[in-house]
């Protein structure tokens, strides 16, 4: 086990098995030393997390499902690097969607539920740009979508 995959067992989580695509695209595509990770919807033992902020779910609850979109990304990445995390050498940069309210204006706190996961993963290498942006609906009726672009080895 290298020190990534140590770090998330540290942290008490396990990654998902990388989630298949619901449509006609690729869950990653990597060119050179980037992946590109397509769009990973916020899902947990019982399925996709639905619901909007600001309209019935709080900050808090988007931020579990941010995390969890982000242990999907990671499952993806996992998957991109032949089952290597330790292959990572940076996040680059989130966009992560937030199915909300015209009113509600917390969306970075909300995407900070993936950010603060993938710093505490990945520490100084996993601080990355980032777009944080409010979405009238989502896929399925998911409260959080996020992509990730990621540097590696």
């Amino acid at each position: 086990m290298n020190a990534i995959e140590s770090r998330i067992s540290e942290l008490g989580l396990t990654l998902p098995e990388a989630p298949l695509p619901v449509a006609n695209y690729v869950p990653f595509v990597r060119t050179g030393n980037l992946v590109h990770i397509s769009g990973q919807v916020a899902r947990n033992d019982d399925g996709p997390v639905t619901g909007k902020l600001g309209a019935g779910l709080e900050v808090k609850e988007g931020a579990e499902a941010a995390k969890l979109c982000a242990l999907s990304l990671l499952a993806q990445l996992r998957a991109a690097c032949d089952g290597d995390l330790g292959r990572v050498v940076r996040v680059v940069k989130l966009v992560g969607f937030v199915n909300s309210t015209a009113e509600f204006t917390d969306q970075p706190a909300v995407i900070n539920g993936a950010s603060d996961l993938m710093v505490a993963i990945f520490g100084d290498a996993g601080r990355h740009a980032r777009s944080a942006v409010s979405a009238a609906s989502l896929p399925m009726g998911v409260a959080v979508e996020i992509e990730g672009l990621f540097e590696v080895r």
